[in-house]
């Protein structure tokens, strides 16, 4: 989703000038943005019941005794409350409290957050507020607590509906708490997301059809599946299982489509597929290249400012973080990213979607000429790789298909 970063070491100094220092932002650049984009909030907590082995989030096992929630949500309140300057005024689109697990955090607690949010930030009315939760983390009544604390829409990590699938990737639920807490969510929210993965260790496609099924019956109004991918630095690189071959997860992926569409779901990102009305809103501006401030450890973020686009990253590991953020240092990291850099961030979102882009977005959203990209456009449009259509710019089925290489050709020179 965004250019990688390089990892903060831990006594890394702080930024050079204030990260929230405005008039240092909003000196005279080289990019010149028409308006501000469309504004989110991230709120990250970091902990989880057991790291699994193909995750390489910034995710952490408690052991010892429970983690420092109440610090934690200290932390994040002085953290939103340093951030104030670089938002101020802003109306404030969607939030996402991702993780880590936050469903470790009971209702009580999430409730809190959201008030310490909505004290600080102007949320604008019917504001999507999505939190993730794992089945395994699940008591009945716990999403409805949820729901009253504020939350709008639930994500459940459910992963596969398949034990035997289930105990490979190091989940703690079964496939009957997975229902259980599906249904659950269906009672208590008007919009709510389940999370699959494909192309499993063992799995065929009779599997994933199984897995399709069972999720499909539950009658999601979102449902995201992801390619199971082995990342480096996680278990599942160290000890690689046996993963189904290349053809055999492309037939998984053409299944995926089929079946998500002839039930209703059509997909309208890479990984996303939903009924009408119910993409993830805080998603969608990630890939049109919108603005969102990331707070909680390891947290990144990206803000517009009248000449210049600035990405952050919080301190990573939780101690450190709590440390520094209620020290009013929450900031690991800040770079204001490369003119020549935006073309590549802004493809590397807005090709995810579907239905792609406005050209004139890019404008909107980099402060760049159209002419920054013609070169590569018309490169792309020669493979095939997109299609253009008025105004609007979007991926053919084969740029959807080979959607890095697409990206790439909007690398700097």
């Amino acid at each position: 989703m965004s250019i990688p970063i390089a990892p903060v070491p831990a006594d890394a100094p702080a930024p050079g000038p204030a990260f929230n220092d405005l008039a240092h932002l909003m000196r005279p650049g080289l990019l010149q943005l028409p308006a501000l984009p469309p504004l989110s909030l991230y709120v990250h907590l970091p902990w989880c019941l057991k790291k699994c082995p193909y995750c390489d989030f910034n995710s952490h096992e408690h052991a010892g005794g429970p983690p420092p929630f109440g610090r934690y949500l200290d932390a994040l309140r002085a953290d939103l409350e340093a951030s104030l300057p670089l938002v101020w005024g802003r109306t404030v689109h969607s939030v996402f409290i991702g993780g880590g697990t936050p469903s470790l955090f009971d209702p009580d607690a999430i409730g809190t957050l959201l008030a310490d949010i909505r004290a600080r930030l102007r949320l604008e009315p019917g504001c999507e507020v999505t939190l993730e939760a794992n089945p395994g983390t699940f008591e009945r009544d716990r999403f409805r607590g949820y729901r009253d604390a504020g939350v709008t829409r639930l994500s459940l990590g459910v992963q596969s509906f398949d034990d035997a699938a289930l105990r490979a990737l190091g989940r703690v639920h079964d496939r009957a708490q997975a229902i259980a807490a599906a249904e659950e969510a269906a009672a208590c929210f008007e919009t709510f997301n389940l999370d699959l993965m494909y192309a499993l260790p063992g799995q065929d496609l009779a599997g994933l059809e199984r897995d399709l099924g069972q999720a499909l019956a539950l009658r999601p109004p979102h449902l995201s599946v992801y390619h199971l991918t082995v990342e480096p630095n996680t278990l599942f690189a160290k000890y690689p299982p046996p993963l189904p071959e290349d053809d055999q997860a492309y037939a998984m992926l053409d299944c995926i489509t089929e079946t998500t569409q002839a039930a209703g779901l059509p997909r309208y990102e890479v990984s996303a597929y939903a009924r009408p009305g119910h993409g993830c809103r805080h998603n969608l501006n990630y890939w049109e290249f919108g603005d969102y401030l990331g707070i909680g450890a390891g947290a990144h973020g990206k803000l517009s400012f009248a000449h210049r686009v600035v990405r952050q990253v919080r301190w990573r590991e939780p101690r450190l973080y709590m440390e520094r953020a209620l020290a009013g240092t929450p900031v690991a990291q800040q770079d204001e990213v490369a003119r020549d850099a935006l073309p590549f961030e802004f493809m590397l979102n807005a090709l995810r979607l579907k239905d792609g882009f406005q050209l004139q977005s890019f404008f909107e959203r980099t402060g760049l000429p159209q002419s920054a990209i013609a070169q590569p456009l018309d490169e792309a449009l020669r493979k095939g790789l997109l299609v253009r259509d008025g105004g609007w710019v979007r991926p053919t089925p084969q740029g959807f298909d080979f959607l890095s290489d697409l990206q790439a050709l909007f690398l700097p020179a």
